[in-house]
């Protein structure tokens, strides 16, 4: 079994993920390589983008999202909304679907609603959003409570949290359309998305997935997927299934005595990687941190994760040394501040603090 350093993959990962060097590349074509973008804040999810850009274009995202149609906005992995690929948001898609934990007792009891009742707010879901219409929040829980007369359920459908949206934008059922001002639309994806032709089957997702999955995060294991995924929330036996379905074009290298699965295709120039020495800072919520999760202690020294994961889910934006996070940064009266857990090469980081202070405005 051919080895390979945390370091190593570290520097493998941020090439492969455009954070050194940086990319000529699209905002699409950046949101594919990293397997999808979270967007829970809509400008975190803008910053993922351009500061991966030689030369960031500014609204381009939301140009993709809106003019060209190229990139979705949708709840996806981990039940957080993400900014997917258009033409591949539906393999990411078929695999979230899986966890189904509505059918949990507990669940149900939290949120009043049954699996029943998501097959019949689906239906009128599909109703109100036929002919391609866009409707906000408001009004697309007004159509579906009077479909359905699922008057119980209406707090629910109209929280922000989406609880009740999620399983139907998992069914291909709806996505985010454009916004109304401050508020947010949703529409059908057969209707918004040029060439959508619902949900693959799920080898066929889970072929796609797995392979956008590991061109950015790898090497990884199942369980490291799963983890990214849905918070290890699907059946083991599922996800080995998954990766059977994948293992065409799929070797092995081992990492700090794990053996782990990567790309055929990108095998020799990972094993070919040298350490990195780069200095880099990263936005909130970003997928190179999100990929390995904040408690891959290779990445996030275990006596600093409070200062990266913080309360109510919030994920601080992060200095990077040598691919390994080594600080954390936030925007203070026009400018940065930053909070080093080492010490960072002032050089370096002056330069990066003078290249990504300019994106935030």
């Amino acid at each position: 079994m051919t080895s390979v350093t945390w370091e190593q993959v570290l520097a493998w990962r941020m090439r492969r993920q455009f954070i050194d060097p940086l990319a000529d590349a699209s905002a699409v074509e950046v949101v594919r390589r990293l397997a999808g973008v979270q967007a829970q804040v809509a400008s975190a999810g803008e910053l993922a983008v351009a500061v991966r850009q030689a030369a960031p274009e500014r609204g381009a995202v939301p140009k993709a999202l809106l003019d060209e149609r190229t990139l979705v906005k949708t709840w996806a992995m981990r039940g957080t909304l993400h900014l997917l690929p258009a033409d591949d948001a539906a393999a990411y898609l078929a695999l979230c679907s899986t966890v189904r934990q509505w059918e949990k007792p507990s669940w149900q009891r939290n949120f009043g609603a049954t699996p029943a009742d998501l097959e019949a707010l689906a239906e009128a879901t599909t109703t109100a959003l036929a002919g391609g219409a866009a409707l906000t929040r408001e009004e697309l829980t007004e159509a579906v409570v009077e479909e359905t007369g699922s008057h119980h359920l209406t707090e629910v459908l109209g929280s922000g949290w989406g609880t009740l949206l999620k399983p139907l934008a998992w069914w291909g059922v709806l996505c985010y359309g454009p916004s109304q001002g401050t508020r947010v639309t949703f529409t059908a994806p057969e209707r918004w998305l040029p060439g959508w032709t619902g949900l693959p089957p799920l080898e066929d997702a889970a072929r796609t997935v797995i392979r956008a999955y590991l061109g950015a995060h790898g090497p990884a294991t199942p369980e490291m997927f799963d983890n990214w995924l849905m918070r290890k929330m699907n059946r083991k036996k599922d996800v080995r299934g998954w990766f059977a379905a994948a293992e065409d074009g799929l070797s092995t290298v081992e990492v700090d005595g794990v053996q782990m699965y990567v790309l055929d295709e990108h095998r020799d120039e990972l094993l070919a990687t040298e350490p990195s020495a780069s200095v880099r800072l990263l936005g909130g919520f970003d997928q190179y941190v999100l990929g390995a999760g904040t408690g891959a202690t290779y990445l996030v020294p275990a006596e600093h994760r409070t200062k990266v994961s913080r309360t109510a889910g919030w994920i601080s934006p992060v200095v990077l040394h040598g691919g390994r996070v080594a600080g954390v940064w936030e925007a203070k009266n026009g400018d940065l501040a930053v909070t080093q857990f080492e010490d960072v090469p002032a050089g370096p980081l002056k330069e990066e603090v003078d290249r990504v202070g300019p994106l935030l405005s």
